[in-house]
């Protein structure tokens, strides 16, 4: 277990029969050896409760309640973690096998670990510098983070499509943690999801105030001069 830490995977679903047993299996294929699954339900009304029962066997837990957003059902799940390490993926995704080598390189606690999701076919972000980290975000299907950091901290609800790009925004200014990218196409990421077609709003009215707070007045003044730009091109 020392080389091989277990791997709490956060699985949040809403009636997604249509996927999630592809989801699933994707996990079971992994040749990382400790790996433990965590769903969180909102309550589906199709045949969900179904699958995950019929997979009862192979989850750490599982729970099927009404919850307030995909965010409120991350935090409920991070209450059953065991793992040193969690991992967050979305019903309608899949985990490829380069995931299980990501895993192998996780050794510093004090590290996000994160690598490159596939999008429509192509690689999506990548590397993430300071500046791109603060606009863009990193997706949520390309991290592996340490269980650590969920000890002080959970998803802020008020956000309900952004909120991981705030936790990561907040992980950014912990002098205790630090981002590490590793070239690693570790998930196949649905882009039809609501994060993918929405904006939020919360987020967006707050935006420049939280990349001054945690990426400092460098990257606060770019990212205010090119949104200028874009809006006088518009």
């Amino acid at each position: 277990m020392a080389n091989n830490p277990l791997i709490s995977i956060i699985l949040v679903t809403y009636n997604a029969e249509r996927f999630l047993q592809r989801c699933l299996d994707s996990i079971y294929n992994q040749r990382y050896p400790h790996i433990e699954i965590i769903i969180m339900d909102g309550g589906s009304e199709d045949g969900t409760r179904d699958i995950i029962k019929k997979n009862d066997g192979k989850l750490a837990f599982w729970k099927s309640e009404k919850d307030a957003g995909i965010y409120d059902a991350m935090n409920k799940a991070l209450g059953h973690i065991r793992g040193q390490w969690v991992y967050f993926i979305g019903a309608d995704d899949i985990l490829t096998p380069a995931f299980s080598l990501l895993a192998g390189e996780l050794a510093d606690p004090h590290v996000v670990y994160y690598g490159n999701v596939l999008k429509a076919g192509r690689k999506y972000l990548g590397r993430m510098s300071p500046y791109k980290q603060a606009k863009t975000g990193i997706n949520h299907q390309s991290i592996i983070y340490p269980a650590s950091v969920f000890s002080m901290r959970r998803y802020d609800t008020r956000y309900r499509i952004s909120a991981d790009h705030v936790f990561n925004m907040q992980l950014q200014g912990d002098q205790h943690y630090r981002f590490e990218f590793r070239d690693f196409d570790i998930a196949i990421f649905n882009d039809t999801g609501i994060s993918s077609v929405q904006k939020d709003a919360v987020f967006e009215k707050e935006k420049a105030g939280l990349i001054l707070k945690h990426f400092g007045t460098g990257i606060y003044l770019r990212f205010l001069f090119k949104r200028l730009k874009e809006r006088l091109s518009q």
